[in-house]
């Protein structure tokens, strides 16, 4: 499975990034393999609106079947649950620690947008 994790830096002991369509990048790792990717989501920081629904439809092209976020918007979680990609929100820790937590079962998928639409 892949998932996708916000993040602030490019490396795995880095912090999870608690706003999603904002997050400067994002770390996709195959849990089988445990191999990884680092995106770049720079184009999407300084946009006035839409960067949520933008980095959600960029997200989806790394076929990847869950996203792991701070914070998740109601355009990106309607864009992502149309893409069949699962939304868990509201943890914190590193990319590392997030991913394990996974693994185990520990974190709880999201019913819905846990914020408002643009937030900073």
């Amino acid at each position: 499975m892949k998932v996708a994790i916000t993040s602030v830096g490019q490396d795995l002991e880095s912090k999870i990034d608690a706003r999603f369509g904002r997050a400067k990048w994002f770390i996709v790792i195959d849990t089988e393999t445990n191999k990884h990717q680092v995106i770049s989501n720079e184009h999407n920081l300084n946009i006035s609106q839409g960067a949520g629904i933008q980095t959600a439809e960029n997200i989806s092209r790394h076929n990847v079947e869950a996203v792991i976020t701070g914070n998740c918007g109601p355009k990106a979680f309607k864009t992502l649950s149309s893409a069949g990609i699962k939304v868990y929100s509201a943890v914190d820790g590193t990319v590392t620690e997030v991913l394990e937590r996974f693994k185990n079962g520990k974190l709880k998928q999201a019913g819905g947008a846990n914020v408002e639409g643009h937030w900073a």
